[in-house]
């Protein structure tokens, strides 16, 4: 069994909404608008090149700062910091290292193997300072970081490429994600796909899976 999770939302906090409420309060005095600022700054096909690692950092705040008129130095104390500001879910690490648990254990017992990984939309210089940050992503047995291979979810190709890189069979993969399309994505793959609410609701469709032996 492969388990493959994505980053942002799953294992780690990603609020955008509450990054641009925070730092354009003019810009966003209201949920609604505070909405619509981080669907302009986040949503934007600017950001999505960031992610995809054919926009850098320098690139992405001017185009950014041209395209809203936002304040150059609050966007780029923004942008620059967002990689620090991604916090590790406790529900979502306690199940990864149940995960964890669960595979040493069927590794010495002689079960079906089960092999841990990742797949992230994910700009270089995040990606560099989560793995810098957080010693728990070891527990992977490898992943992808959008901006390392200049694709990214839910195009077909990026799956693919993580399939390819591990061998992995798609009826034995379950893809773990916050967004429905991208694991409408994997599912085109003939992967498994578990769309996240909580920590508690995935360990509940992995048991059912076949995993029983996590727990909650």
């Amino acid at each position: 069994m492969n388990v493959v999770f994505d980053f942002g939302a799953v294992l780690f906090t990603w609020r955008p909404v509450d990054l641009v409420t925070e730092c354009f309060p003019d810009h966003a005095p209201t949920p609604a608008l505070a909405g619509h600022l981080a669907h302009e700054v986040f949503g934007h096909a600017d950001w999505q090149g960031f992610d995809r690692g054919t926009v850098s950092m320098p690139e992405v705040i001017d185009r950014t700062v041209a395209r809203l008129g936002l304040d150059r130095a609050a966007l780029t104390k923004l942008v620059e910091g967002i990689g620090e500001r991604l916090v590790p879910m406790p529900e979502s690490i306690a199940l990864l290292n149940r995960l964890d648990a669960l595979r040493t254990q069927q590794q010495a017992n002689g079960g079906e193997p089960l092999h841990l990984y990742f797949l992230s939309n994910m700009p270089v210089p995040y990606a560099r300072t989560l793995e810098r940050l957080h010693s728990f992503l070891k527990a992977f047995d490898g992943g992808i970081f959008s901006g390392d291979v200049l694709l990214i979810k839910p195009e077909a190709a990026i799956y693919q490429l993580l399939q390819n890189c591990y061998a992995l069979e798609p009826a034995k993969t379950i893809f773990i994600d916050d967004l429905l399309g991208n694991i409408e994505a994997a599912q085109a793959q003939g992967w498994h796909g578990i769309h996240f609410k909580s920590a508690p609701q995935v360990t509940q469709a992995l048991q059912a899976a076949g995993l029983s032996k996590i727990g909650l």
